[in-house]
């Protein structure tokens, strides 16, 4: 079982930087991939980018790739979001997610847990 709670989110201008931090309860922590997803009102959730279990694998959505930066600290248990120049079609709730895949995976159902979402505002 694994338990996750982002914080991080906020109101920020256009080109602006926020990070999201996600921190996991459970014993397992670093047998997970941890990914980020966004999501707005009558969407889709959104595949935003995820981190193997080691860090050494990671993907990310064309949209944000070069923008933001995955990174996760197992001894805390965290996993961050690092994100930069932002846009206002950035704007959502973002959610850190968990999967025991052993590849990583931009499949929402692919992934088991789910934190409870956090706001992200990008103000033009």
């Amino acid at each position: 079982q694994v338990q996750l709670v982002e914080s991080g989110g906020g109101l920020v201008q256009a080109g602006g930087s926020l990070r999201l931090s996600c921190a996991a309860s459970g014993r397992t922590f670093s047998s997970y991939a941890l990914g980020w997803f966004r999501q707005v009102p009558g969407k889709e959730r959104e595949f935003v980018a995820v981190i193997s279990w080691s860090g050494g694998s990671i993907l990310y959505a064309d949209s944000v790739k070069g923008r933001f930066t995955i990174s996760r600290d197992n001894a805390k248990n965290t996993v961050y979001l690092q994100m930069n120049t932002l846009k206002p079609e950035d704007t959502a709730v973002y959610y850190c997610a968990a999967t025991t895949y052993v590849r990583v995976t931009s499949t929402p159902a692919t992934y088991r847990y789910w934190g409870q979402g956090t706001q992200v505002t990008v103000s033009s």
